[in-house]
């Protein structure tokens, strides 16, 4: 039973996930309000893993998420059933590039994937956004967020945008190491 239901999951997340792994955030926090498969806080934890190892967040995500949910063979179902409608897709839009390509249709239909897919992406982010400053809206609009958590993004964005030129990692470092000092 736990096999179909990853794959139902999956498969759907891998199908309507247009625009990479960011996409999938809404749909793992959708699983997180229907299954005790991983809470929020794990899927922040899984967002900063996937962040910070090789390879698409989108599959380090399913990975880490079917893991939770059974164990290695869990993991690979996910996995494989995340990325088997875009396999599926390819494989059709390669048959056909060339109708695809000169299609006025097709062309309406990416220009209004696009903006979707940043308003999905947007969502993740403010999503994210409270789970990283540990907001409560239980508390003072004051005390309903960590303002060292705030500071370091604060400052790490300001870096990036300064030193364009560094690599992703010395910013994941340098968040992992603030963490570990400032007990985050």
């Amino acid at each position: 039973m736990i096999y179909w239901l990853l794959f139902y999951e999956f498969f759907k997340i891998g199908l309507f996930a247009i625009g990479g792994g960011l996409v999938t955030v809404p749909f793992l926090f959708d699983l997180t309000a229907r299954y005790d498969w991983f809470t929020t806080q794990e899927l922040a934890d899984m967002i900063a893993v996937s962040e910070s190892t090789p390879g698409p967040m989108g599959v380090n995500m399913a990975t880490y998420a079917g893991f939770t949910t059974h164990g290695i063979v869990g993991a690979l179902l996910a996995t494989l059933f995340l990325v088997l409608p875009s396999i599926i897709v390819i494989l059709i839009v390669a048959r056909f590039l060339h109708r695809f390509q000169t299609s006025k249709a097709v062309q309406r239909v990416l220009s209004g994937l696009r903006p979707a897919s940043v308003g999905l992406i947007a969502a993740a982010g403010f999503g994210i956004l409270k789970i990283a400053l540990n907001y409560s809206p239980h508390v003072g609009a004051l005390d309903a967020i960590s303002w060292k958590a705030l500071i370091l993004m604060i400052v790490i964005g300001v870096l990036y945008r300064w030193k364009q030129k560094w690599h992703p990692i010395i910013f994941i470092a340098l968040g992992a190491v603030a963490g570990l000092v400032l007990g985050l």
